[in-house]
């Protein structure tokens, strides 16, 4: 069986599901949990990644220096990682903090068809001799035609791997693995796999990539992270292993880290409820699931239509404000009805 690379975002994407308020206690008791437990990279970081910290997506508490280097202090024994998008994340700034901090892995993120974006930062990262990878978001809005042709570009800017992020929890299990085994095919580079759980497949979603070739996956302790969450890492772990794959990962110590991060950094467990199973389907970002309910509850409104009305927006991350615009419109649209029902009401109650 394969050696599978496990990177745990837990400190990263985890920070979604708390509003990005993960403390320096939270950070480091985890970090040190994660270390022992021999995860072989641990990416910390605003949720959306290195400069992203802002009124639009989330203020994190802490700077992207202090999350880094307070983490950096308890791992000893596995890597650290950070994420950054083009846009978020400046060259000059961001990534030379994160270097000077001894970030180990970059991640290098961009919308599924737009790759492009991701070349300065990979080839100033590379050129730093830094080990990166490209990610590519939201995936199931790309053909695996497409998918295949964004891989080959990063893989041409010097990415040592590609990622596949569901990040809207959307894939079926067949299409997934049909885009990893034509990246596979497409690429000589290693191909990875990043879920979420709102439809209750991240864990089947991730064995099934490494089925078709993957040996990257991700995993977040108790799946903390946006939306209804993502693929448990513990859970991932357990599976692997039993399925007699390699992950060098210490199966007691990894489930004591999923056991102190429920304690002390989860809030709510991440599940999959009707809103989440809504946001799957429709294809939205998982990052949206709190700005949706909160603003459909401000409207008086169903969040799942606003994700319904999102996923017809081929809404990306990024674009919170359109979840505003969409909210005014379906009130709007229920307010026209209501009157309109009315006057009906109104013109058959005339003798």
């Amino acid at each position: 069986m394969a050696q599978i690379l496990i990177s745990d975002p837990t400190l990263r994407d985890g920070n979604h599901a708390v509003q990005h308020r993960l403390n320096a206690e939270q950070i480091r008791r985890y970090a040190a949990a994660a270390n022992a437990a021999r995860v072989a990279i641990v990416e910390v970081g605003h949720g959306n990644g290195l400069g992203a910290s802002s009124l639009q997506v989330g203020e994190a508490l802490l700077s992207d220096e202090d999350m880094l280097r307070i983490a950096r202090e308890e791992l000893s024994d596995v890597k650290l990682g950070a994420f950054g998008i083009p846009g978020f994340a400046t060259m000059t700034r961001d990534l030379d903090v994160a270097i000077d901090v001894g970030v180990d892995v970059f991640r290098v993120g961009a919308h599924c068809t737009e790759a492009d974006l991701t070349e300065r930062h990979i080839t100033y990262l590379r050129e730093r001799e830094k080990e990166v990878y490209g990610v590519l978001m939201m995936c199931h809005m790309a053909t695996p035609e497409q998918l295949c042709e964004e891989a080959q570009k990063m893989e041409a800017y010097g990415a040592q791997g590609v990622v596949v992020m569901d990040s809207a929890g959307a894939f079926l299990t067949h299409d997934l693995q049909d885009r990893i085994a034509r990246m596979v095919d497409a690429t000589s580079i290693a191909i990875g796999f990043h879920g979420h759980n709102n439809l209750c497949l991240a864990v089947a979603n991730s064995v099934a990539a490494v089925d078709a070739g993957a040996t990257i996956v991700d995993g977040t302790a108790r799946g903390f992270g946006a939306g209804a969450g993502n693929t448990e890492l513990e859970v991932l772990v357990a599976v692997l292993a039993e399925l007699g794959h390699d992950t060098g990962i210490d199966l007691y110590k990894v489930l004591d880290a999923a056991d102190l991060a429920e304690e002390h950094l989860v809030q709510q467990l991440p599940h999959t409820d009707s809103v989440g199973i809504v946001s799957g389907l429709a294809g939205v970002f998982s990052g949206y699931s709190k700005p949706v309910r909160r603003i459909a509850r401000d409207f008086g409104i169903d969040p799942r239509d606003v994700f319904f009305a999102l996923g017809r927006r081929d809404v990306i991350a990024g674009q919170e404000d359109v979840i505003l615009e969409v909210a005014m419109a379906l009130r709007d649209a229920v307010e026209e009805q209501r009157l309109e029902q009315q006057d009906d009401e109104i013109e058959g109650g005339r003798p």
